[in-house]
């Protein structure tokens, strides 16, 4: 089992890009950037899944020094087959569209539940107001604490979170950390920019079948290699 940085890396970046393209979190950053400034938004966005892998690579690190090594690539490699298996699952049996619209969903009735934030003629009114505030102020804005905490527990205990743990415990951590954010800034500012057209654009089939052979790639490979004490 290498340990090497490149390899942690690589793998972790690819993965992260696979598992959040067409994700809920991706939809989510991608509509709030359609409503509110995209800088709010991609820092939110950004900021949370950044704290989200590094917390995960941290549990994932200290997993090997709780649990015999042994072990903790077992469960790695159980881990990236049935994420596998779910993920070819999901491509086959879910409808495209579903998670765009269940996110766009959540996110009117949140928005509809927060007053002053209904009425499009106040907007422009706003953004002078913000641009007049000292910059901490701006920049934790309630925009950015809600982009920040709809993608926090919206990646909370998901597939992604699961197999940044399992690949950091198998893995060199520094460079599924790195890689991971990487993949994670690449993705929400392709979400950010892009905005619903993007979005509606990626075939969520596609990506589920792409993500589910690279973990199951990665559990063979897993399984393969040998165990050091």
């Amino acid at each position: 089992m290498g340990l090497s940085v490149v390899q942690g890396f690589t793998k972790s970046l690819a993965m992260t890009v696979l598992s959040e393209i067409g994700d809920k979190t991706f939809f989510a950053a991608a509509i709030l950037a359609m409503r509110h400034p995209r800088r709010l938004v991609l820092s939110g966005c950004l900021g949370a899944l950044i704290v989200m892998t590094i917390l995960s690579a941290v549990v994932g690190w200290a997993a090997p020094n709780l649990i015999p090594r042994k072990w903790t690539h077992h469960i790695t490699t159980l881990l990236f087959l049935g994420f596998g298996l779910w993920s070819l699952w999901d491509a086959f049996n879910d409808g495209e569209a579903e998670e765009l619209a269940e996110v766009e969903k959540e996110l009117d009735a949140a928005i509809k539940s927060n007053a002053g934030e209904t009425k499009e003629n106040n907007k422009d009114a706003d953004d002078r107001k913000k641009q007049s505030r000292p910059f901490l102020s701006q920049f934790f804005s309630p925009i950015l604490l809600k982009a920040f905490s709809i993608t926090f527990f919206g990646e909370w205990g998901d597939k992604s979170q699961l197999a940044t743990i399992g690949l950091a415990a198998d893995e060199n951590p520094l460079g599924v950390v790195l890689g991971g954010i990487l993949g994670q800034a690449l993705c929400t500012t392709a979400a950010v920019l892009g905005g619903k057209s993007l979005a509606t654009q990626i075939s969520e089939k596609v990506v589920a079948l792409s993500g589910g052979v690279l973990f199951i790639v990665f559990g063979i490979q897993s399984f393969l290699s040998t165990v050091e004490s």
